[in-house]
């Protein structure tokens, strides 16, 4: 305590500073503190019900998964006629996708692949895509009082990954990248993105979503080391496909991977370094599949429990 005083007292002799104690309230994020069992929890509960007000969804009734398991979403969906452009004149979808991105961004990592499959469609959304936006809301009424959780982890404070791709390709044939970073029990860096290249197969897909995993893992493991005591292990990264774990450890010519961006090789550089080590995880147990597809119920629960989302 001394020393955050001392630190806030020189402070204040460069910048204007006003102390208002103990911290409650951070950019809309409502912050709990239990200092008995050394939590920290953090929740948009308030934010949630501002964009269910806003977009006159607060009597919608609550759903277990934020997308629908058998609806395929594409381009064909969006309107082709002058009566369904007319339709969706006035539906407020583009905003409805940024109120969802800042969720999906800070403190809701369970909506990050629905938000990114929604962002697609900003230019010309259907009916189909409304809807799922709709389920979307319906999903965050239903877990409203879930909190991202820190401090629960039995393992003490080891920064581990995971990361996966989706085996089923969207209508450009771009696989989703996802990967989620878990440190004290709760989820601190998590991303659902389109990859920027076409795979040829899931073992490249899963190569190139390892790439990404890594270049983040590094710059994590830079930042903890930075804040706590400096990590001189690796980093363990979680992938549930064999092959490209040994693609990543394997410096031999492969006819079968000559075509891939001399960028995605970075990661065996990494790995033979020894800042990163990957290790095969099942299918089963990969959390990181939820940042690459929809699930059924009971996984989105399970894997949102591991993300640290729990009630307070």
């Amino acid at each position: 305590m001394a020393l955050i005083k001392e630190f806030k007292t020189e402070l204040k002799k460069s910048v204007e500073v006003t102390d208002l104690g103990e911290l409650h309230w951070l950019l809309g994020i409502e912050i709990k503190r239990d200092r008995t069992y050394h939590l920290i929890h953090l929740s948009q509960c308030s934010y949630i019900k501002a964009i269910l007000r806003r977009y006159n969804l607060e009597d919608i009734h609550p759903v277990s998964t934020p997308m629908d398991l058998a609806i395929h979403y594409s381009s064909a969906q969006s309107p082709a006629t002058t009566e369904e452009v007319a339709q969706m004149q006035n539906v407020p979808y583009r905003k409805a996708v940024g109120s969802l991105m800042y969720l999906a961004l800070t403190t809701r990592p369970d909506i990050a692949f629905a938000v990114t499959v929604l962002s697609r469609f900003g230019t010309n959304p259907g009916s189909a895509h409304w809807n799922t936006m709709k389920r979307v809301f319906k999903y965050l009424k239903g877990t409203i009082d879930l909190w991202l959780t820190y401090g629960v982890f039995d393992g003490g404070d080891k920064l581990l990954g995971y990361t996966d791709a989706d085996g089923n390709m969207a209508e450009d044939r771009h696989a989703i990248s996802g990967y989620v970073f878990v440190f004290d029990g709760g989820a601190v860096s998590w991303s659902s993105k389109k990859q920027d290249v076409i795979s040829l197969s899931t073992t490249e897909s899963e190569y190139v979503a390892a790439t990404h995993s890594v270049k983040e893992a590094l710059w994590m493991k830079n930042f903890v080391s930075q804040l706590f005591d400096p990590l001189t292990e690796p980093i363990d990264i979680f992938c549930d496909n064999q092959s490209a774990i040994a693609l990543a450890q394997d410096y031999q010519y492969h006819a079968r991977t000559k075509h891939i961006d001399i960028r995605y090789h970075f990661i065996r550089w990494v790995v033979e370094r020894g800042d990163i080590r990957l290790i095969f995880c099942p299918t089963a147990d990969m959390v990181a599949d939820v940042l690459t597809k929809a699930l059924p119920s009971p996984k989105v629960k399970h894997f949102a429990l591991f993300f640290g989302l729990r009630t307070a």
